[in-house]
């Protein structure tokens, strides 16, 4: 879920994987609760917690470097820890407690994702902070196409609202088709596959203890990346340039260019989730860009550009820096958009009965029939609360009649004809998405956003079609974004022998906690620090893409630097190349040519958060060699662990930020003298 969420590719899971005997027994034998039953109070409190705390993670983030891991397997497991310990503690009490089931735990995870999944889509980190003075003054007041008049401040108030009247309108567009999608093309889901295979094994005998040992990793990680995110504090100063987090670990020149390891666990443990090629194509990019590109443009100053221009300035170094970087973005969106319409098209057409039941052909022996009873039992439970088409059709025409009325009170220049026609077109884009994540686990919301984007700011024009622009693709983004989630949880559902309508509930729950958290959680970033300094540990790099794509939708390429559309050009192509060559090469050679949208990434922010990641991938490296059993039932409890500890701890730091109670010590470093 920043940008499209490059860290699920890789990911390779096939349903069979599911279907253990060992699992089939437990699953014959335990009776699954009513829909009404999977949904319950302590479920629902646990999920506001949890949507909180993964809600703060999200923004931090979005607001550092714009790339999110998948939580849904963090969400599964967190949901279990907090369910479980807490019916434990009321049991030694001699309290009755209802029986925690699967059911009960996919619920929760689907009503995480999507309170969670609304910090992303909700452009926290991207379209909505592009409109703030903050974004504007950085451009430049004078910077063509920057126009005072297209600037709206976050406040509470209508981040809230609009989050209510969008944000719902994906979860109706896709239901009718939750059969298609996930029991007729099997389509896998890898990150909901997963999640279900956690959820899967923490219910059955067998998988207790490994859970037991899995949840108490996390506990003794996230307790130390809490404790060692306190040190650090100590140390930070007043500025932004004491501490651990601006150690120059790799010599002083070095730091001057970004590179440097910074201690961030939050880092680190992306590092031990995310697939090695992603983080290898992250710092393949911060080498090209901070090692080669900038050094070699900054030799001309004076002639392609000039010399005396502030390090923010968009006609100089900095303006280099943010129109590679989307022309890479967007070199790598367009490729895999038009790559999964044409392989959604072709599957479409080539769809034959074959396909819809592959492991029937195989069914032979006991175990084989055994599956079949599972595999009917899934579909018999999947189908059995239906969810009429028919209130899913007017669901949406109501919500979007709703949203055209309002979106142009809250944004004047996106008149209520263009959200009419954004919420025409916005289904079959869900449609496209949603495939596309089911095959590749790849979510391309962000790549719908810019279309939508380009194309409002293009046709309202310079009076007011920035804003305009940036509000569409905010609309655009969150129909996609949740449509794709929906569907990827359904996925869990089905696998878990969840109710359908359960699942959709708990989404539409999840999504209501994500309209006020989600805005609530950025607000007390948006208050506690200077979001948005580009030399600050919250830089929102992707505001400044995001406003900048939006004029030049509306202004063309005419101001900028020499040479830097070519250069942009040439990097386009050069992202198209990279992913066809991916694609045609066989896979012993693919898997380790680089992803160019993880790549685009350090080319704006740094090569020093590349650092952190590459430390965590050469530490899972390490570990699947040493054991690989190990690492593959431990890796994920420590990542997450890292990562939730040092999201806790932006908490008590932002309401010291708050209280104006500065770190005690400033440590810095710089050249010894000489004698």
């Amino acid at each position: 879920m920043g940008t499209e969420n490059p860290t699920a590719t890789g990911v390779e899971i096939s349903e069979p994987l599911l279907l253990e005997p060992e699992k089939v027994r437990d699953v014959d034998f335990e009776e699954i609760p009513q829909w009404k039953d999977q949904i319950t109070i302590r479920g629902l409190v646990v999920s506001a917690i949890l949507g909180t705390l993964f809600c703060i993670i999200t923004h931090k983030l979005n607001l550092t470097v714009g790339i999110i891991p998948s939580l849904n397997v963090a969400a599964g497991l967190l949901g279990f820890f907090f369910v479980k310990s807490w019916t434990s503690f009321l049991s030694k009490l001699g309290f009755s407690v209802a029986p925690f089931t699967r059911q009960e735990n996919t619920v929760i995870q689907t009503c995480v994702v999507a309170c969670y999944g609304l910090a992303f889509s909700g452009g926290f980190g991207s379209y909505m902070i592009a409109m703030d003075e903050k974004t504007y003054n950085l451009i430049g007041a004078d910077y063509p196409g920057n126009r005072a008049e297209d600037v709206k401040n976050p406040a509470l108030g209508w981040m809230i609202g609009f989050m209510f009247v969008v944000s719902f309108l994906g979860l109706f567009s896709l239901v009718p088709l939750r059969k298609v999608m996930v029991m007729d093309y099997k389509l896998t889901y890898p990150s909901g596959t997963a999640t279900a295979m956690l959820i899967n094994s923490f219910h059955t005998n067998s998988g207790a203890e490994l859970a037991g040992k899995q949840v108490r990793c996390l506990g003794k990680y996230l307790s130390i990346s809490f404790f060692w995110s306190l040190f650090k504090w100590f140390f930070s100063g007043v500025g932004d340039s004491c501490g651990f987090d601006n150690f120059p670990t790799l010599g002083l020149l070095a730091f001057k260019n970004t590179f440097y390891f910074d201690f961030s666990p939050t880092y680190v443990g992306c590092g031990l989730i995310c697939p090695h090629i992603v983080n290898c194509s992250v710092l393949l990019g911060a080498i090209i860009s901070w090692g080669f590109l900038w050094p070699f443009i900054a030799k001309h100053a004076g002639d392609w550009y000039p010399a005396d221009l502030g390090s923010n300035d968009f006609k100089g170094l900095y303006g280099y820096k943010v129109f590679i970087a989307i022309s890479l973005i967007l070199g790598d969106g367009l490729y895999n958009l038009i790559k999964i319409i044409a392989v959604t098209i072709k599957e479409m057409c080539n769809n034959s009965s074959k396909q819809n039941l592959p492991i029937v052909n195989e069914l032979q022996d006991d175990e084989s029939s055994k599956l079949l009873v599972e595999q009917r039992k899934k579909d018999e439970t999947f189908l059995k609360d239906r969810i009429p088409s028919w209130l899913a059709g007017s669901g949406y025409v109501c919500l979007a009649a709703i949203s055209t009325a309002t979106i142009p009170i809250i944004f004047p220049p996106l008149k209520w004809y263009l959200v009419l026609t954004s919420y025409i077109i916005a289904p079959a884009l869900a449609f496209c998405n949603s495939y596309g994540t089911g095959l590749t686990d790849w979510s391309l919301a962000s790549t719908y956003g810019k279309i939508g984007l380009f194309f409002f700011a293009s046709v309202v024009g310079t009076n007011g079609g920035v804003i305009a622009g940036l509000a569409a693709c905010g609309v655009m983004m969150s129909i996609v974004s949740t449509a794709a989630d929906l569907m990827q949880d359904f996925k869990t559902g089905y696998l878990t022998f969840s109710s359908a309508k359960s699942m959709f509930v708990s989404q539409i729950v999840g999504t209501a906690m994500g309209c006020v958290i989600a805005p609530l959680t950025f607000w007390l970033f948006w208050t506690a620090f200077d979001i948005g300094d580009p030399n600050g540990p919250y830089k929102a790099p992707y505001a400044v893409i995001f406003r900048e794509m939006a004029i030049l939708g509306i202004e063309g390429f005419s101001e900028l630097p020499k040479h830097c559309l070519a250069i942009c050009c040439g990097f386009f192509v050069a992202a198209l190349v990279v992913n066809l060559l991916k694609d045609i090469t066989p896979p012993k050679i693919s898997q380790f040519i680089p992803i160019p949208m993880a790549m685009a990434v350090p080319f704006y922010i740094g090569a020093y958060f590349a650092i952190d990641m590459f430390v965590g991938t050469v530490i899972l490296f390490v570990w699947e060699r040493l054991n690989r059993k190990e690492s593959e039932d431990y890796a994920g409890a420590v990542a997450s662990g890292l990562i939730c500890g040092d999201g806790i701890w932006t908490i008590p730091s932002a309401i010291l930020s708050i209280l104006r109670v500065n770190p005690p010590i400033c440590m810095y470093f710089g050249p010894s003298l000489s004698s």
